[in-house]
């Protein structure tokens, strides 16, 4: 016969259990490390995530630090030395960080204002240029982001392929990687490149629409620029949002914990999220690495490309 008592004195020593084991995880990791890629300076980076990292650490019980990467490839090395436990991926460093055998797996990414999970891959010019195609910039410099990105690298140069550009090299005056989605838009504003690529969502949620909001992009004459200052002459597919992953060998309540504290941050730290998200995100929407798998294969295809290029 099941009596209270013995219900009672199965839940006590489940939550020991349960105690017993987080107690375990917190020993072997008093601080994690959350690593964020390069979408913008490392001050914008420290202003929007630090008071969500607060909130992990609040919520985890240890330190959680933030580290602003130098590039993609830092965070991919970073988890592949097992000095990161957390990082905020695009998809395609996600995708090369899965085909470079890195021991990663994707736990959430991006609900947009919208509902949507996913953005697009924009090619930008400024609106008083004579450019109305990609036809129209052979012979002009093209400003991409960092060789790992999704939206600033691997996606525009299928995208190119696709309109028969196999070579950006040789059909562009000169490429230019400026390292982070703001450089590159700041060097289209600046006249630097003739073009750049980026990430879009809406025209209230993008790199641009973040950087007009902030002030960050003037005229020559020190005026505030405006949207209508730039112009979208290709768009790409929907690409998924990048995932939040965490190292796959972190023990299984850890890796529980961390996902459902991210699940958990619009309601119980609204202030820490709105600010991180810039109002653009609503929340964090489930994933699994597998997700992803479409973009592992972009990736071969840009390996490919540049395999065909050094031949």
């Amino acid at each position: 016969m099941i009596t209270r008592r013995i219900v009672l004195a199965g839940a006590a020593v489940l939550a020991f259990t349960g105690s017993a084991s987080a107690q375990d995880w917190k020993a072997k990791y008093p601080e994690l490390t959350f690593a964020v890629v390069p979408a913008e300076n490392a001050s914008g980076v420290t202003e929007r995530w630090t008071p969500f990292v607060a909130y992990l650490s609040k919520e985890l019980g240890v330190k959680v630090t933030l580290r602003i990467a130098n590039d993609y490839a830092a965070v991919i090395e970073g988890q592949r030395a097992g000095n990161i436990q957390i990082a905020s991926y695009g998809s395609a460093s996600f995708a090369r960080a899965r085909l470079t055998g890195v021991k990663t797996d994707a736990f959430a990414n991006d609900i947009n204002a919208d509902g949507s999970t996913g953005y697009y891959s924009v090619f930008f010019v400024k609106a008083s240029s004579p450019y109305k195609s990609v036809d129209d910039l052979k012979g002009k410099n093209l400003g991409l982001v960092d060789p790992n990105s999704t939206s600033g690298n691997n996606v525009p140069r299928f995208e190119l392929d696709k309109m028969g550009i196999h070579d950006a090299d040789t059909y562009f005056g000169k490429v230019v990687f400026t390292g982070s989605h703001e450089n590159a838009v700041l060097a289209l504003a600046q006249g630097t490149v003739d073009m750049a690529a980026n990430q879009w969502t809406s025209d209230d949620d993008s790199t641009l629409a973040q950087m007009l909001h902030k002030g960050m992009l003037k005229n020559a004459d020190g005026s505030a620029m405006k949207k209508d200052d730039f112009r979208i002459i290709r768009k790409s597919a929907p690409i998924i949002n990048g995932p939040y992953a965490y190292n796959a060998d972190l023990p299984e309540d850890l890796k529980a914990a961390i996902a459902k504290a991210f699940f958990e941050a619009p309601t119980k730290d609204k202030a820490a999220f709105d600010r991180l998200s810039d109002g653009q995100k609503k929340g964090f929407h489930p994933a699994t690495t597998k997700d992803w798998d479409g973009t592992i294969e972009l990736i071969k295809f840009v390996d490919n490309l540049r395999k065909k290029k050094a031949s």
